[in-house]
């Protein structure tokens, strides 16, 4: 026996040592998609190249059978890497899709090719060269020729969503894709472009239901950037998503931003759970749904074993994005699991030392385990970072919790001048208060969110840790009790 053990041992050390990483973990039936080379004269149609790479992959997810990859993983790479069988082990997969798009006026031609991740041998290649108006054909074509070679099942629905022509128009399709092109930098002021676009798409063609879903996605994603208040655009949000599923009701995209309009305008967390379910049946890859399920709806619900799984399925597919791993540790801090939380918010900022979002929570978690003064570096840290006024809210109260009233002081000052200028959230201000001991003003201002339909503030307020002191006032439950009613928190997982 002992002569056995020590060739396994060393078998172990020196055979299977160097076997193809991930060969046991990474599905068979798995894909991630790397950004196309654009090899287009004009680099202004970076845009078209981004969007054919994200209308496969688009298509690709759509499949159950399939793991996909999400885009905002594989844009960390490069279009031509030598390094595939590196990728296909930090994405956890076993295929590579790789190409190149090359657009002249009204002719287009696409080059791609799918590899083994784990061998880097080429399974298929090809090459179409189409008019701009049969860019959808060819999208399809190339998802189902992956779909084969794959051996992946292909229900009906998924059939006909891989087939799919969201528009017959071209020019509202150009529009579309340099809407999504801007929507996916993820800036106030870049948002704003792509509801421009989005709104000329329509203009172009008012039955085009994927850019109604892109519209709705602009509006639901301004409050969180400061770029507007909840009041004016989660209803727009609201209205855009309910037209796209008027005209397109298996819109992944639309379903989950109708939800997460309803959960933060109208406190509906039912029919928000709806929707998310229904993004995530109609679109089993789609990344965001998970995140957006778990971190919002059900972590606000205090289903904190749901909303683990929820987010730790959006990190599988969609490993290297900073918001869905933040996320995932945002919930472990809901669940007040803070060690959990702060290994998750130390391997984002391994991956991204300047994700703003990343020190702004790691500080929440620190302070929750009794390290203050680390956590007012993390924030200033974070401020430094990014101007985001929410920043100043946790800073201004750990300021004044510290003794430090002074500071506190100077920085719900800033937050005044600044409210003049840009949206700052009446939740924030409630936390400077809540540091400065003045719970009568703190409770008037979260009174304010919630009147506000700031349920991205608000909306956790069963579960959020900054406002524990605050537990047991009658104002506060009065309060709780209209946005997340017991009858509903801790409810049953069905």
């Amino acid at each position: 026996m002992l002569a056995a053990a020590v060739v396994l041992l060393l078998a172990d050390k020196f055979l299977f040592r160097d076997q193809p990483a991930k060969a046991a973990s990474a599905p068979e039936k798995s894909i991630a998609v790397l950004p196309f080379d654009n090899l287009s004269r004009d680099p202004d149609n970076a845009y078209f190249c981004e969007g054919v790479q994200d209308e496969i992959l688009t298509r690709l997810a759509k499949v159950a059978d399939l793991k996909v990859i999400s885009r905002t993983s594989t844009q960390h790479f490069n279009s031509v890497p030598d390094n595939l069988t590196q990728i296909a082990k930090q994405l956890g997969v076993a295929h590579i899709l790789e190409g190149s798009v090359q657009k002249a006026g009204d002719q287009v031609r696409v080059n791609v090719q799918l590899v083994n991740g784990l061998n880097d041998a080429h399974l298929w290649a090809d090459t179409y060269d189409r008019e701009l108006n049969d860019i959808f054909a060819v999208e399809s074509e190339i998802a189902k020729t992956i779909a084969n070679t794959l051996q992946a099942k292909l229900s009906g629905s998924e059939q006909h969503a891989i087939a799919a022509r969201p528009t017959e128009n071209a020019e509202a399709h150009q529009l579309y894709l340099k809407g999504r092109f801007f929507w996916n930098k993820r800036t106030g002021n870049d948002l704003k472009k792509s509801i421009d676009y989005f709104e000329q798409a329509i203009a172009a063609d008012p039955n085009y239901g994927l850019a109604y879903a892109g519209l709705a996605e602009g509006y639901v994603l301004l409050p969180g950037y400061t770029a507007g208040t909840p009041r004016e655009y989660y209803p727009k949000a609201r209205t855009a998503a309910k037209k796209a599923l008027e005209l397109d009701d298996t819109l992944a995209e639309a379903h989950a931003t109708l939800a997460m309009a309803i959960w933060n305008f109208d406190f509906d967390f039912a029919q928000a759970n709806k929707e998310f379910q229904r993004a995530i049946e109609l679109n089993p890859n789609y990344a965001t749904a998970h995140q957006q399920y778990g971190n919002n709806t059900l972590s606000a619900l205090g289903r904190f074993d749901e909303a683990i799984a929820e987010g730790k399925r959006a990190v599988v597919l969609d490993p290297l994005s900073s918001v869905i791993n933040s996320d995932l540790g945002a919930v472990y801090l809901y669940a007040r699991r803070y060690d959990e939380a702060i290994a998750q918010f130390r391997k984002l900022l391994e991956m991204d030392p300047n994700d703003y979002f990343g020190h702004y929570l790691l500080g929440q978690a620190l302070e929750m385990k009794g390290s203050r003064d680390a956590a007012i570096v993390e924030y200033q840290k974070a401020r430094a970072l990014n101007d985001d006024p929410s920043v100043l809210g946790v800073l201004g109260r750990a300021y004044g919790l510290s003794g430090n009233r002074a500071e506190a002081l100077k920085i719900l000052d800033q937050m005044k001048a600044l409210s003049k200028e840009r949206y700052v959230a009446a939740y924030s201000f409630a936390l400077v208060y809540l540091g400065l001991g003045d719970k009568e003003e703190a409770l008037r201002w979260l009174e304010k969110s919630y009147e506000d339909h700031a349920g991205a503030d608000i909306g956790w307020i069963r579960v959020d840790p900054l406002l524990d002191s605050l537990h047991g006032d009658p104002r506060f439950e009065a309060l709780a009790e209209k946005i997340v009613p017991a009858r509903e928190f801790r409810g049953s997982s069905k």
